[in-house]
């Protein structure tokens, strides 16, 4: 029996975005999307800590394994979702800015494989570097051996400063550089990690709200939904 697949949606999403997504998916694996709401990022805005998703995370990963009586999981990390499910998996305690009480939640070992799809792993916003760095500083590439890293970049748009500027903007934001490959939002170059299974896929955009193909589409899906165990 295949093993159960949790979705956590990307920054200011809502589980809604990612309900084709978790349809497309049931026909294969049991599969549930963290119950997000777009006002319960209101309180990460700015650099501040991320706990509340991490716990609405690990609320939902413990209803999944004990619904399906599993011990593991495949969890899958929409954008900021990536980042923020390898936090999740570590076993070194978060403090967020303004935090007194450390988290740790050592899920490495419920999670068999973690799909990233649009991840910026790296970033030089200050508002996001501070997590970023922390993730990439206390676990760097394809941390733990027991868990399967799958990184999925689009490359879609090249970001130009006067043809496509959100894309060069947001590009050079995330990585340094903007006259670079992506998908509109996240650069190939910062959506891999050393040592994960990275793939790429042409003319991918990096929302579910976008018009056309997502990483979530139909399209998309084949390329990446055979790494589910």
């Amino acid at each position: 029996m295949p093993l159960p697949t949790v979705i956590l949606p990307g920054y200011l999403e809502s589980a809604i975005a990612y309900r084709q997504l978790e349809q497309s998916l049931q026909k294969l694996t049991p599969t549930v999307t963290v119950p997000l709401r777009r006002r319960d990022w209101l309180s990460t805005l700015g650099g501040r800590p991320i706990t509340p998703i991490l716990q609405l995370l690990d609320s939902t990963v413990k209803q999944v394994l004990h619904t399906h009586q599993a011990s593991q999981i495949n969890l899958i990390g929409h954008s900021a979702g990536g980042w923020i499910s390898r936090i999740y998996i570590g076993e070194i305690p978060y403090l967020g800015r303004g935090e007194v009480k450390p988290s740790v939640f050592s899920a490495h070992p419920q999670v068999s494989t973690l799909i990233t799809l649009g991840t910026p792993h790296i970033s030089q916003e200050r508002w996001t570097r501070w997590n970023l760095d922390f993730v990439k500083n206390n676990y760097p590439g394809a941390f733990y051996k027991n868990v399967r890293y799958v990184c999925v970049a689009g490359k879609t748009i090249f970001g130009h400063r006067r043809r496509s500027w959100l894309a060069y903007s947001s590009y050079q934001l995330t990585c340094g550089q903007g006259n670079t490959w992506g998908d509109g939002i996240t650069p190939i170059e910062a959506a891999h990690l050393e040592g994960a299974e990275n793939i790429i896929i042409e003319g991918v955009k990096h929302t579910p709200r976008s018009r056309g193909m997502w990483y979530g589409s139909p399209e998309a899906l084949q390329f990446w939904v055979k790494y589910l165990a």
